[in-house]
């Protein structure tokens, strides 16, 4: 089976066809950089990182490109606030940005668009929609999209115009004709810092938000992409907004297809800065290793909610724990490539193929677990190590996070424990030797006994 994608646009899972068979050309709306990003930054960061590896696996060169919005309202307002420029603000909160997406194993974008540095082109996409009659000048120097104008508007949130609503960062101001009117373009405000001002037609101003992304897009990857994605709450009205900017000005499609990941929640509401229930990737990893967050975030399908709680954390853990184990037992083979006819790999590349679907996909890495801690094939557990790395989990050393994470659970001393029942019972006495030696490595004491065998902590 091929890859298919949920298309938010069709409302269906699609065949995937990037216009260029070798190609893919990927746009991911970032975040803007007036403070650390949240865990629900990081999830959505971690969601569409797997299924840029995914594609990558799968033979395509992917041009992946997330934008850093470095002007708007929350900048200038947290740069006052500090006593200092927003350019300082951005630059400070980019890198601590960068650094808490490399802990968590987030690939580099090819491309890492600042919306400053292409406001000339954003420029060109207001003349052209002026242009066409899509959007009109104000009396206060914004320049506005005239939304009833644009065939087909509301055609991704599925959405009427009736039923539509200016959207929580599109402020209704007096300046427009229809209160479903978007801002492409506003005018100066004197108590506005003069680093904040651009000059333009319609007078000194900056960007509105929903233009940065059409520009951005446009000039890196071309007019019709492949695949835009961000969260769910920027269907509408930012990715809503973007399709008709984009497509309003230069008559094609904006993307092929339209992915958004779920909500990261906390106590059953959506994680976010606005509501503070939320947590900075740092303050997360002082309480557990980056490796265990991300796999908590893989475990869950991009689409679907997820929740936050120190149960599911640790849980997370102990799963990742029953992964390295299998591969502290054995030194996994180096593999050139994955052999996709191989009944595991097989499975897995269909799970993956069914829409990113890491839920299943995960699964797929216990029941190869298990085959590792019962035949110790070097060979399987390099497929392990090799289809961890589709997914960005399992390429540490697993000697290392055992150390660091403290003993097995209970679980995966089970289960061993089992495995070595059953090689003793086939009188491969050197690996049931083997699984006692491992688990005193890792201070797991085994006790055999009339009733069977018992675990303790050794001391």
């Amino acid at each position: 089976m091929s890859l298919r994608i949920y298309n938010t646009l069709s409302r269906a899972t699609e065949p995937f066809q990037p216009a260029n068979p070798d190609h893919v050309r990927m746009y991911v709306c970032g975040v803007t950089v007036y403070d650390r990003p949240h865990i629900g930054n990081a999830r959505s960061a971690v969601g569409f990182d797997v299924a840029r590896r995914w594609l990558e696996a799968s033979g395509y060169r992917v041009e992946f490109v997330r934008n850093i919005t470095d002007i708007d309202d929350k900048m200038i307002k947290r740069a006052v606030e500090n006593g200092e420029t927003v350019r300082s603000l951005a630059e400070r909160m980019t890198s601590l940005m960068y650094a808490d997406y490399d802990a968590l194993g987030v690939l580099r974008p090819t491309h890492d668009p600042r919306a400053t540095d292409y406001v000339p082109q954003m420029l060109d996409i207001v003349r052209k929609l002026e242009e066409k009659g899509l959007a009109y000048a104000a009396e206060d120097g914004d320049v506005n999209f005239a939304v009833r104008k644009m065939p087909g508007y509301g055609k991704l949130s599925g959405k009427s115009l009736d039923d539509l609503n200016a959207g929580e960062r599109v402020a209704v101001g007096t300046s427009k004709h229809d209160p479903l009117d978007f801002v492409l373009w506003k005018g100066a405000k004197p108590e506005e810092p003069e680093e904040t001002k651009w000059e333009s037609p319609w007078g000194r101003g900056r960007p509105g938000w929903h233009i940065e992304c059409s520009a951005m897009a446009c000039a890196l990857l071309g007019e019709t992409i492949d695949i835009h994605g961000g969260g769910i709450d920027l269907i509408f009205p930012h990715h809503e907004n973007e399709i008709a900017q984009s497509e309003g000005a230069f008559g094609v499609p904006l993307a092929r297809y339209w992915m958004h990941n779920g909500f990261l929640n906390i106590d059953g509401s959506k994680m976010s800065k606005s509501l503070g229930n939320f947590f900075s990737v740092p303050d997360v990893l002082q309480h557990y290793d980056a490796q265990t967050v991300r796999f908590f975030l893989v475990r869950g399908h991009y689409r679907s909610e997820l929740g936050w709680s120190d149960k599911h954390l640790d849980d997370a853990r102990a799963g990742l724990k029953r992964l390295y184990t299998a591969l502290s037992l054995v030194a996994p083979a180096e593999l050139a490539q994955i052999d996709w006819a191989d009944p595991f790999a097989a499975k897995f590349k269909a799970a993956m193929d069914n829409d990113f679907g890491t839920p299943e996909a995960v699964a797929v890495l216990f029941e190869l677990a298990a085959e590792v801690n019962r035949t110790r094939s070097a060979a399987l557990a390099g497929l392990l190590r090799s289809l961890g790395g589709c997914l960005g989990i399992l390429q540490g050393d697993a000697q290392a996070f055992l150390k660091a994470g403290a003993s097995l659970d209970a679980d995966a001393i089970e289960v061993l424990i089992a495995q070595r029942a059953e090689a003793k019972a086939a009188k491969n006495f050197a690996l049931a030797d083997q699984i006692r030696k491992d688990l005193l490595e890792q201070g797991i004491l085994l006790k055999d006994g009339a009733g069977g065998t018992t675990w303790e902590a050794a001391q």
